[in-house]
């Protein structure tokens, strides 16, 4: 599949994600998200895809929404009068996915669901769409010119892209909370301070370490088990009591243990490098899990 707003690019097992609109620094449109969520379920199917790495032309990461569009800017449907009934009962029909769900909504909910880890290598301005689509990342690296902006309350809306479960998982409710209230643009050295970049780096070699962290993640290990442990992390820190996340680490054990398990206990004993046959793309039958 061809894209208009993103490059998909394979590099020796990673996938080079870019955002694509160089020309108006990467501003999201409903486009662009409708490609994002098909990449990332793309990736997750794809055996050949170990990690993804996620960046952006030119100037900036993203510079959020596009609001040169006419209308209404996110997209929305604004002869609707929409309730959270709807919300939970008729969330995928077409009115309501159109013309209700904010547009990095599900793009942060196919990260979520994305077997795969995704490395961020984020420069220059990541504000808006551009911030949070950031957080259902699993790392986030960054270049010293890089910066950040929560700023949605300048514009009168809320935060969006389910920005608000990740957002205080990551830097905690207080720190969240006054960046979203003050909505204003960060400097990497505070993002790096609050814990949500992960490291700063030169410009001109971000993508590279980037590159290269992301290798070190995905070498020599089992597709099925990264996956899994990727899942069980974002899935069970939000159980209700541990009980939750014994049963499905009883169920992750049991179905590791009986494949790519008996090749790395094999390869250990042996002292030598494993050879994991398992496949992302067939993963044990209780996942997913809590998935609602």
């Amino acid at each position: 599949m061809s894209y208009a707003t993103i490059r998909y690019d394979m590099d020796d097992g990673l996938l080079q994600l870019q955002l694509n609109r160089p020309d108006h620094l990467n501003a999201f449109t409903v486009e662009m998200a409708d490609e994002l969520v098909d990449a990332y379920t793309r990736a997750s199917a794809d055996d050949a895809v170990k990690a993804i790495v996620v960046s952006g032309a030119g100037r900036a990461f993203c510079a959020g929404m596009d609001l040169s569009v006419g209308g209404n800017v996110f997209g929305l449907d604004e002869s609707l009068h929409p309730t959270l009934a709807d919300m939970q009962d008729r969330l995928e029909d077409a009115d309501i996915q159109r013309g209700v769900r904010d547009t990095g909504g599900p793009v942060a909910l196919a990260m979520f669901g994305c077997t795969k880890p995704i490395i961020g290598a984020i420069h220059g301005a990541a504000v808006g769409i551009g911030a949070t689509m950031t957080l259902p990342m699993d790392f986030r690296l960054a270049s010293s010119d890089a910066r950040f902006g929560f700023v949605f309350g300048r514009l009168g809306i809320t935060p969006e892209a389910c920005s608000t479960w990740f957002l205080p998982r990551i830097i905690g409710f207080d720190k969240a909370l006054e960046w979203l209230f003050s909505a204003r643009i960060l400097p990497v050295e505070e993002a790096l301070s609050a814990g949500l970049v992960r490291s700063v780096h030169a410009p001109e070699t971000l993508l590279d370490e980037a590159s290269a962290f992301a290798r070190r993640l995905v070498a020599d290990r089992s597709p099925v088990s990264t996956a899994l442990i990727r899942q069980m992390i974002y899935r069970n820190a939000g159980a209700r009591h541990p009980i939750d996340a014994h049963r499905v680490e009883s169920l992750a054990m049991f179905y590791t243990s009986i494949a790519d398990g008996r090749e790395g206990v094999d390869a250990f004993v042996a002292k030598r490098k494993p050879v994991f046959r398992g496949r992302a793309s067939e993963l044990p039958p209780f996942h997913p899990w809590n998935d609602n």
